[in-house]
């Protein structure tokens, strides 16, 4: 508790160092004084977090837009979701609202991301203890689109919702999976492929919650070694196309890796639920802004080096293309040919 504490302390020193240093850019707005963390606090505690979120889902629906198109790495015109949770680690202490273990406290960011322009979707914010396989009782299923998942969102009775309602999955079986193969199909084992099988559901619960037959695809990867075990109620696809699905779904892995290092939720202004919530909407917002630029002024930097530019030239009065284009082009043409980027 003692470490928690002191690790929340340090996050609020270095909240104020980074206020202190736009104290100077601020003076020039006509900000006289330096602003304080708790009149951030105070404003993310007051203002509705609701306020935020529809904001954030109204970019979400032109950036969806803007992306419709956009390849993803596989061939498929339906879309492709991955869905998975992230876990923030809090002091129990100064969030007691969100608990999770007996000595500390957490929130799960529960994330549906559209993997063409790595869009989400869907996002619900919940307290630690929340198991993620609840969140599948939040969605709205969209017939013909592919939901990607790990292990942990496995019960049959909530998979069966998705393909009653037209929807497909892919997701990795459990070790202690019963099931009767019923055929077997031909595969190319040079691919890593292992086989192709349509499967029944032998369990007591699962034959019971799921009573029609799913496709059982085990590959072993080329790069690791590692055998995997496929579930998925799509028979049309290739199997090979189905492995390939599931890798796309470290992308939203690489989404909350994203929003914790460079948009800073990790540290929050204000320790009440509708601040936290605030500051995750924001941070989304902020996500899906960035995207939405690139994509309609059709550059080619990522979105971190597009984040940093706008970050320090926040107070500048300068067309937004314009002062992207003249930076990238001077960063590009200053970086060493041979020269690898960090962020793609």
């Amino acid at each position: 508790m003692a470490f928690a504490q002191l690790t929340y302390r340090e996050s609020l020193r270095d909240i104020e160092a980074c206020l202190r240093a736009q104290t100077d850019k601020l003076y020039h707005m006509g900000i006289r004084s330096r602003v304080s963390r708790s009149t951030l606090a105070d404003a993310n505690e007051v203002r509705d977090w609701r306020i935020y979120a529809e904001f954030a889902q109204s970019l979400i629906g032109i950036a969806r837009r803007l992306y419709a198109e956009e390849s993803f790495g596989v061939e498929l015109k339906e879309t492709v979701y991955a869905l998975d949770a992230s876990t923030i680690d809090l002091c129990l202490s100064v969030f007691p609202w969100a608990p999770f273990r007996s000595t500390k406290a957490a929130i799960k960011l529960h994330t549906l991301l559209d993997l063409r322009g790595n869009i989400p979707t869907f996002l619900h914010i919940s307290d630690g203890k929340l198991h993620d396989v609840n969140v599948l009782d939040l969605l709205l299923p969209e017939a013909s689109a592919f939901y990607i998942m790990d292990r942990g969102y496995i019960d049959f009775e909530r998979l069966y919702r998705l393909h009653a309602a037209g929807s497909f999955f892919v997701t990795r079986a459990k070790s202690n999976l019963k099931a009767q193969r019923r055929y077997s199909h031909p595969v190319d084992r040079s691919t890593g492929l292992i086989c192709d099988q349509t499967i029944v559901l032998s369990g007591f619960y699962s034959r019971r919650d799921f009573d029609t037959p799913l496709r059982r695809i085990k590959f072993k990867d080329p790069e690791t070694g590692k055998r995997l075990v496929f579930l998925t109620n799509n028979f049309v696809l290739p199997a090979i196309i189905i492995t390939e699905l599931y890798r796309c779904r470290w992308q939203v892995e690489l989404f909350f890796k994203w929003i914790k290092q460079h948009l800073r939720i990790k540290v929050f202004f204000g320790t009440s639920e509708n601040a936290v919530k605030s500051q995750i909407w924001i941070a989304v917002s902020v996500y899906v802004l960035v995207a939405i630029v690139k994509k309609r002024l059709n550059l080619s930097a990522s979105l971190y080096e597009m984040l940093q530019i706008l970050s320090l030239t926040m107070f500048e009065r300068v067309p937004l293309d314009q002062l992207l284009a003249d930076i990238i082009t001077d960063d590009s043409q200053a970086i060493s040919a041979n020269q690898l980027k960090l962020f793609d």
